[in-house]
């Protein structure tokens, strides 16, 4: 089928389907969609492809992706400075965001530690966390990876690299039952979880 195609339109396809999550068919979908748009609607993606590289860098303290020298929320003085959550990514932080209820700040890693792909701790954005921790006055620190079994070994690493700070709480997001789920469809992991992070009401 792909034989049939002008090669302009293969290497489109085929560029498509190299992005996470898109499919053979949502990538031969999405390079047809440009190839019918108005040349200016065209234009205007690949303009906001181009900026999105150029114009955007890392937040110089917590290491999310921004187009300023600190982002939003670390330049924020109503945030509470004495808390950061550790997270794997920028995803993971707007994920977060949108519920609205945490008003501390945050450290991006850039990932999850992965001897096997060859990520270790000086890939990740680890020294970084604990020079945070020298210099400012945190009193919690949030341990907010995904509870894979990387990003378990990654908050595991980095609470022991905590210790040392003696005033410092380390704490681990609890990972159970999601609201309006049926015990019957959870996993072993995800019930026993659920019943180690068990509270009071």
């Amino acid at each position: 089928m792909q034989d049939l195609l002008p090669l302009p339109i293969a290497n489109l396809i085929e560029a498509f389907g190299r992005l996470p999550g898109i499919g053979p068919k949502s990538a031969q979908r999405l390079a047809f969609h440009l190839i019918g748009a108005p040349e200016g609607e065209v234009r205007e993606l690949v303009n906001a492809l181009l900026r999105s590289k150029s114009d955007l860098m890392l937040c110089a303290s917590c290491f999310t992706v921004t187009d300023k020298t600190l982002c939003q929320v670390c330049s924020d003085p109503m945030r509470d400075h004495s808390m950061i959550c550790v997270v794997q990514d920028t995803k993971d932080m707007l994920a977060l965001e949108r519920m609205r209820v945490y008003h501390g700040l945050y450290h991006v890693l850039g990932g999850v530690l992965s001897p096997m792909d060859g990520i270790g701790p000086d890939e990740l954005q680890i020294r970084s966390l604990l020079q945070r921790l020298t210099e400012e006055s945190v009193k919690e620190l949030i341990l907010a990876t995904n509870s894979t079994m990387e990003g378990e070994a990654t908050a595991t690493f980095i609470a022991r690299l905590a210790k040392p700070f003696e005033t410092l709480s380390v704490t681990r997001i609890a990972h159970g039952i999601p609201i309006g789920g049926d015990l019957d469809y959870a996993d072993e992991a995800t019930l026993s979880r659920a019943l180690e992070f068990r509270r009071p009401i």
